[in-house]
């Protein structure tokens, strides 16, 4: 076995030997938001995905709970793809959209921090541990595969006790994104404004979502809004493609969590009719911050060949994600939805403006009262009996 995985330890193909593996075509490729001419634009295009932080199996990581498996092969795929679209996030939020990592090149302090999270160690605040940790309060035993729905409730969690980066998690639910609901969690308002979030106005209708909480919003919490969605039963129903293609042009987009039945990949873009993706199923050693306190990144680049699937071929159970910095790329957000996935007779989910009034009150997710850290807290499985176990549909069912 050791042979096995070791064959496939920090591969690096330069970007020449698979430049040929994109079609000659003047079609246009998007990814997380931008758009590459594949005919003119290959370099920035293959520099464009290799920026992207690329989570794999590791190997030889302390024991998870102490005693439990110290690698994740074959069981941690959408737990690694959960952290790719969570790193994206933060780099969107730190160093931009336009950032780009270079091979050996000295990077801003921020981009060190933001792969430190991801260490696979139980003291870093969303590493494999924590991740598989957090999946037992959703009925998930460690090492257990989890699919696109569990790995966003468990993000939404961890995220409670991440100060730095301070985010706000939205998990949709039943098809459905609440304006109302996002504003009430990621407005942060004096006292006196309270009141006025409580009773927000504006009309039920989602074109209105600029008025009411937006009025009287002077901060915002960045937020990272993830929809769980099922689109079709055994396979994709083609007439979302389209949609689905839409939300990896917004410049929001944080791409998508899915694949096939055990099998996840992190979705970033498409060409035509094919979705780009990187691929977690390469086993890696663990790698661990160094003497001088920073982390040797050359493993968390995937300079590969970009892999590619048809969209049809996609299993139905998916999870879009998106990233809002300001309160003004919410707004921005909510029009997109509005012009281009609300148009569709059979629509890929809701935007709706007031919080449905047959589901529960609305209450924003809160850290739970307890002494220690959040590494300390989720050390223990027993004490995650005070978290909620969310119940949405669960996905990517053999």
């Amino acid at each position: 076995m050791e042979s096995v995985l070791s064959k496939y330890e920090n591969q690096i193909t330069i970007f020449t030997d698979y430049l040929e593996d994109f079609p000659d075509t003047d079609e246009l490729v998007w990814i997380l938001g931008k758009q590459h001419l594949l005919k003119t634009e290959k370099s920035k295009l293959l520099s464009d995905i290799s920026a992207r932080l690329w989570f794999t199996y590791r190997r030889k990581f302390s024991p998870i709970g102490g005693t439990g498996p110290s690698s994740d092969a074959g069981w941690g795929c959408m737990l690694r793809c959960g952290q790719m679209m969570l790193a994206q996030a933060l780099i969107c939020k730190h160093l931009g959209r336009d950032w780009n990592w270079e091979k050996q090149k000295e990077q801003p302090k921020e981009y060190q921090q933001i792969l430190q999270c991801f260490l696979d160690r139980k003291d870093c605040c969303y590493s494999i541990h924590q991740m598989a940790q957090m999946g037992v309060g959703e009925g998930k035993s460690i090492g257990e595969w989890f699919g696109p729905n569990t790995v966003a409730q468990v993000l939404k969690k961890l995220a409670l006790f991440d100060e730095w980066n301070s985010l706000a998690v939205y998990v949709s639910m039943d098809n459905t994104v609440v304006i109302e609901d996002i504003k009430k969690m990621c407005c942060i308002l004096p006292l006196s404004a309270n009141r006025a979030t409580e009773n927000p106005t504006g009309s039920p209708n989602a074109s209105n979502h600029s008025k009411g909480t937006s009025a009287c919003c002077p901060a915002w919490k960045p937020l990272l809004l993830i929809v769980p969605l099922r689109l079709g039963i055994n396979q994709i129903n083609p007439v979302y493609v389209d949609a689905f293609k839409e939300c990896f042009k917004m410049p929001q987009s944080l791409g998508a969590l899915g694949g096939k039945p055990n099998n996840a990949y992190y979705f970033i873009g498409f060409l035509g009719d094919e979705l780009i993706f990187l691929d977690p199923h390469t086993t890696q050693t663990f790698v661990d911050t160094e003497e001088n306190g920073t982390v040797d990144d050359q493993t968390f680049h995937c300079l590969q060949s970009p892999q590619r699937m048809n969209i049809l071929n996609l299993d139905p159970s998916v999870a879009l994600g998106f990233f809002c910095k300001e309160e003004k790329d919410f707004d921005s957000w909510c029009s997109l939805v509005q012009k281009e996935i609300l148009k569709e007779n059979l629509r890929m989910f809701e935007l709706v403006q007031k919080h449905p009034a047959h589901w529960p009150p609305f209450v924003p997710p809160a850290k739970p009262e307890v002494t220690t850290t959040g590494a300390e807290f989720i050390d223990s499985t027993e004490q995650l009996e005070e978290f909620e176990l969310e119940e949405d549909f669960e996905i990517l069912n053999v």
